[in-house]
């Protein structure tokens, strides 16, 4: 995609409502490098997890188990979905089907978030490859969290099995219907963006695919009570309220990956639905994110989860942010103001990469560079960008 200084100009005079003009100041909002050489540039950063990989715990060292599925086995079938191949079928499957073998529900450490990084992860698998078993797995672990989604049963009765605390009904006046609880353990109180937002998401290609409608109510149930609950004034979505006092998380938790599947969500959700106040739902959030919150500098390249020694898991964060716009940018014919702009911002990040943050074929955490040597987590961070530059640039 080019963008003229006409269509620029276009952007520049948009409603006021949704402000779809490109900061003058982003750095290098568009690429001239061919489809194939960016293929080639997402398969070589792949291809360099490789040796990383733990066939015992199916899982990628040094970077644990969460973002093993979230970042580097949902990169390899999204890769593989974009550029219609099958390059990462047999290893993606393979891994997915063994290491649900090994851990119930995909719940390794009773956080109903990792289950669904894992669920979410098995369900692009099976729309890249048409795998009727890994669908499965995604539909079985979506089930087994949903007993943990607060319903208008639960705020009456405060109860949930196993929890031990009288969940609230209301929080500051706000129902709590719709909300996903954290950790099924019996004293875990958080009731977050993040799993809630999973969940959403994952119920609403769940939707697309089995044409059930518990996938959709429950999980149209969950996008309201992150819309009411935890979207800030400027757009952006919060991290936790504490079912049992309604304690909220303190206001500077603004990570990437709440607004990012709460965003994926919508999109989902619209295939669903055509109900276009989703759409706008989730192009508010968006634009309210790339241009309004903490995560970038003047740039528009991203500064969170910036780790250049140790493993942390907000270097992983602005991956599944920047996987979401992906997705909008595609829900959207690719001329339209929203795409224009989701492709920009994209590219910011995917220059960044490129440019700041690049030793050969490995990538630092730090997007904004400089560039260093090979860790597993700032490659594995990478990935979700430069796989997203092969849809959004065309």
């Amino acid at each position: 995609m080019q963008l003229s200084l006409l269509i620029l100009a276009a952007l520049a005079g948009a409603g006021a409502a949704q402000d779809f003009a490109i900061p003058g100041a982003w750095r290098k909002f568009g690429t001239t490098r061919s489809l194939q050489e960016r293929q080639d540039l997402a398969k070589a950063a792949i291809d360099q997890m490789a040796p990383q990989f733990d066939a015992g715990p199916q899982q990628y060292k040094d970077i644990g188990y969460w973002p093993s599925a979230s970042t580097v086995l949902s990169s390899m079938a999204n890769f593989d979905r974009d550029t219609k191949t099958e390059t990462y079928k047999t290893f993606v499957t393979d891994t997915l089907n063994n290491a649900f073998k090994l851990y119930k529900d995909y719940d390794q450490f009773q956080f109903n978030d990792d289950a669904l990084w894992w669920a979410t992860a098995a369900f692009y698998a099976s729309r890249s490859y048409g795998d009727q078993n890994l669908l499965q797995h995604a539909i079985d672990t979506w089930n087994h969290v949903a007993t943990f989604q607060i319903t208008t049963d639960t705020t009456i009765t405060g109860k949930i099995e196993p929890k031990k605390f009288k969940i609230q009904g209301t929080c500051d006046g706000v129902s709590m219907v719709g909300g996903v609880l954290w950790r099924p353990e019996a004293d875990d109180t958080s009731v977050n963006a993040i799993t809630t937002g999973l969940f959403m998401t994952l119920g609403g290609y769940l939707a697309q695919s089995q044409k059930d409608a518990k996938f959709k109510d429950a999980s149209l149930s969950a996008m309201n009570w992150i819309k009411t609950a935890l979207k800030d004034d400027k757009g952006i979505i919060r991290d936790t309220i504490h079912a049992d006092n309604c304690e909220r998380s303190p206001p500077n938790f603004i990570f990437t990956y709440n607004s990012g599947k709460y965003v994926e969500g919508l999109v989902a959700l619209n295939a669903v639905t055509n109900d276009q106040s989703l759409m706008d739902e989730a192009i508010n959030v968006a634009i309210a994110g790339m241009k309004n919150a903490p995560w970038q500098g003047d740039n528009g390249v991203i500064t969170e989860g910036v780790s250049r020694d140790t493993n942390n898991d907000g270097v992983f964060f602005k991956s599944i942010w920047v996987r979401a716009l992906n997705e909008l940018f595609k829900a959207n014919n690719d001329q339209s103001p929203i795409a224009i702009l989701t492709h920009s911002y994209i590219d910011v990040q995917y220059n960044g990469v490129l440019d700041l943050a690049a030793n050969g074929s490995t990538y630092s955490s730090a997007w904004n560079g400089p560039p260093q040597g090979f860790t597993t987590w700032g490659q594995a961070a990478a990935l979700d960008v430069l796989v997203a530059a092969i849809s959004a640039n065309t």
